[in-house]
């Protein structure tokens, strides 16, 4: 049941949630979409403190974190085993050594004894017994007692199911099941599905359930649902084992790429150049993917990798050449340059690598550059290209990835990038190309090509 006051489940598992919340992102964010994902109002603002907090009802369904757009808050959670009715009790008096429920025992519990002191009779094993009540509904004598579970038939009737589309992940449903593999929970969606060939019917995760997403259903549909559900599930483990292979030599390929980067780019430190230099790597990546992947690889698999290492922005102060005028400083538009005259202006952290300044001072004391790898046709070089003025470049927007989550436009130092109606809207005039949407966009979704 749930209180209607303050819409906490009843305290069927203990819950002990940690939480952390990032207060300096937090700050940042004014539609505070946290506070209407909890559906127990346990999330709230402090008033006094003007800060968000998290009450003790909370339970740990991790909605409120999966809202957040700035991944804010941490939720550690830890649950005591789950609450289980008591192991059924046999009359000996009454069991006929019939059978019944020790072929009806889904985990093997149960077996039939003859000790001398009592006829031929069941006996349950307490310590791999799951409290399903298997048994005390095909006894055909009543000889097996068990807890308060209604008396229901397995084989006849409904079963019960999870309607995945109301569900809210809280996993309440789990911790409150006494039988051992009706409830799981699918590797593809993380939400919670019942096998009916264990669920026992007893309700308990249908009363218990705080978005009202478990209902009974025809059998047809549940083992219909169950089947697709596992079927995904058996396919995730497969591509999960693939996965992780194929993301421990991604890693190393990063490895690789960034020991192969920063040892051209030493070389590149001790020549002079005016637009564009490059270097051929394959023999050098040949080399150093071999030792790291511990196989013969061919540089040609990884080729269309290459293009989606981001680049490597810099930019220094000629202070030979620099007169502190302050034309770099009027047009920077993150602020990152700092002036202080006489002496030559400094570039911060802040830093975006747009190239206006480079463009604006007139007297070429200010050097960018982009280091990066590219591919063409089978072989891979390292170049560096020069950066005369501002960067230009074609942006691309990922419609199917994208949530508008607007990260990218809170972000955005010109305004180009501007939140309509569920989507991102990009204003070409505005955008100065400088790569900080692409970098920040937590799905992926922004895309800049074509630099020229």
């Amino acid at each position: 049941m749930i209180d209607s006051y303050t819409k906490t489940p009843r305290p069927l598992r203990r819950v002990d949630v940690d939480y952390v919340i990032d207060q300096t992102k937090c700050a940042n964010c004014k539609d505070k979409p946290c506070l209407n994902s909890c559906p127990i109002d346990a999330i709230y603002t402090d008033i006094e403190e003007n800060i968000i907090k998290i009450r003790s009802t909370c339970f740990g369904c991790v909605l409120c974190r999966n809202a957040c757009p700035y991944d804010a808050i941490s939720l550690d959670v830890h649950m005591d085993p789950p609450i289980k009715e008591n192991v059924p009790n046999i009359n000996v008096k009454l069991c006929k050594a019939c059978g019944a429920c020790v072929q009806a025992c889904k985990k093997g519990s149960i077996h039939i004894v003859s000790d001398g002191k009592h006829p031929p009779h069941s006996e349950i094993d307490k310590e791999s017994c799951v409290r399903c009540g298997y048994c005390f509904r095909v006894c055909p004598t009543d000889a097996i007692k068990y807890g308060q579970l209604l008396p229901k038939t397995v084989k006849g009737g409904k079963a019960i199911v999870v309607n995945q589309d109301n569900c809210i992940g809280c996993m309440t449903c789990t911790r409150v099941c006494p039988s051992m593999g009706a409830l799981n929970v699918a590797r593809t969606n993380k939400l919670p599905y019942i096998n009916p060939g264990y669920c026992a019917r007893c309700e308990e995760c249908m009363h218990s359930c705080p978005s009202g997403a478990i209902k009974y259903s025809s059998r047809k549909k549940a083992y219909k649902m169950y089947s697709e559900i596992k079927s995904f599930d058996i396919v995730s483990d497969i591509i999960d084992h693939d996965i992780k292979r194929l993301s421990l030599d991604l890693i190393s390929l990063n490895t690789v790429l960034r020991k192969v980067g920063k040892s051209i780019a030493l070389e590149f430190n001790d020549q002079t150049f005016e637009n564009f230099i490059e270097c051929k790597v394959n023999d050098m990546m040949e080399k150093e993917l071999s030792i790291s992947l511990n196989s013969n690889i061919e540089v040609g698999v990884f080729n269309k990798l290459f293009g989606s290492y981001l680049m490597d922005r810099n930019i220094e102060v000629y202070t030979n050449k620099c007169i502190a005028c302050g034309d770099c400083y009027n047009v920077c538009p993150v602020g990152a340059i700092n002036l202080n005259g006489p002496n030559p202006i400094t570039i911060s952290d802040e830093c975006i690598y747009c190239g206006k300044c480079v463009e604006q001072c007139k007297f070429d004391a200010i050097g960018a550059y982009d280091d990066y790898f590219y591919s063409k046709e089978t072989d891979l070089y390292y170049a560096r290209s020069y950066l005369h003025g501002q960067r230009v470049a074609d942006f691309t927007l990922s419609n199917a990835k994208c949530q508008a989550c607007a990260i990218c436009a809170k972000n955005c130092p010109t305004e180009a990038l501007t939140l309509g109606d569920n989507m991102m809207e990009f204003d070409s005039e505005k955008c100065i190309y400088c790569r900080n949407c692409e970098e920040i966009c937590p799905l992926d979704a922004i895309r800049l090509i074509n630099f020229r």
